[in-house]
């Protein structure tokens, strides 16, 4: 790696978040903020060095993470199985899809009241809010990803004899994947938004619990290292959300390296295992495998 691209790679993503940093450490010690409306770094940092020393921030970061990873499994599994049959079938599109969409504009935030009603302020209602904010996006990018399978691509795969499950898993799955993985990355990022709404509402722990509490006490450090905290859980979900995306789409043209690596990818490799001569009008008719 050249030292351009590893100023880019290492370097460059600092400089804003140092830079705000900076800024609002300069404005609080020339007094341009007020410690009651926002402290300074180094008094949220001892704060949250408080919290950790004695144990109250782990327990409340194990429910939170608890919480958020029960609902997206909740709504992220109910959302690829929906998306994959309306996707596939025409005729479960024309009976879900109408009905998905009109719930999806319904404000997430509209629906509290009706949650609380429904399941009142148990874990249950937490789960639920947050795998209603992981549904939607995952819903939509794999029903799309489906929908935008190449059908070049499936007719020539059929023509070397892919048929039934060997089809999807091999050509319409890996061919929807890079929707679906874009759908978890917005999923992951609605996970922590809805579980904020969540537990700010209704908690006897998590760190929504431990910023409310806070605000009772006016300990604005400590809702300060509250937010902090979510912002740090979030950017780590998404950074697994892109590990993700390297792992499972080595032959996505996004990562160059894996693709020259790759020679030709995955369909080339299982079409050249299948053998045989394509049947079909695609141009390839009499080409060997």
């Amino acid at each position: 790696m050249t030292l351009r691209g590893l100023l880019m790679k290492r370097v460059v993503p600092w400089i804003v978040p140092v830079s705000m940093l900076l800024a609002w450490e300069a404005s609080a010690r020339a007094g341009w903020l007020s410690a009651r409306i926002l402290p300074e770094p180094l008094a949220v940092a001892q704060a949250a060095w408080a919290l950790m020393r004695d144990g109250q921030m782990w327990v409340d970061v194990k429910m939170s993470t608890g919480r958020a990873l029960a609902g997206f499994a909740a709504g992220g599994g109910i959302g690829f199985a929906l998306g994959l049959a309306t996707g596939l079938f025409r005729p479960v599109e024309a009976a879900l899809d109408s009905t998905v969409q009109m719930i999806r504009n319904i404000p997430a935030l509209a629906m509290i009241p009706l949650v609380i009603l429904w399941f009142g302020i148990d874990e249950e209602a937490k789960l639920f809010l947050v795998a209603l904010g992981v549904f939607f996006p995952v819903y939509i990018n794999t029903f799309h990803g489906i929908r935008s399978v190449d059908a070049n691509l499936v007719e020539m795969a059929k023509s070397y004899g892919l048929r039934g499950v060997a089809l999807y898993r091999h050509v319409i799955l890996p061919g929807a994947l890079p929707s679906i993985l874009v759908g978890v990355r917005f999923a992951l990022g609605f996970m922590w938004v809805m579980l904020i709404v969540a537990e700010t509402i209704s908690a006897q722990s998590g760190i929504g619990y431990m910023t409310m509490n806070a605000r009772e006490f006016m300990q604005t450090d400590v809702v300060v290292v509250g937010i902090l905290l979510y912002a740090l859980l979030g950017k780590f979900a998404d950074l697994f959300a892109r590990w993700l995306e390297w792992w499972l789409l080595p032959w996505h043209c996004a990562h160059a390296r894996e693709v020259r690596r790759a020679g030709g990818g995955r369909l080339a490799r299982l079409l050249r295992r299948a053998g045989g001569r394509p049947r079909t009008r695609l141009g390839l008719t009499g080409a060997k495998a």
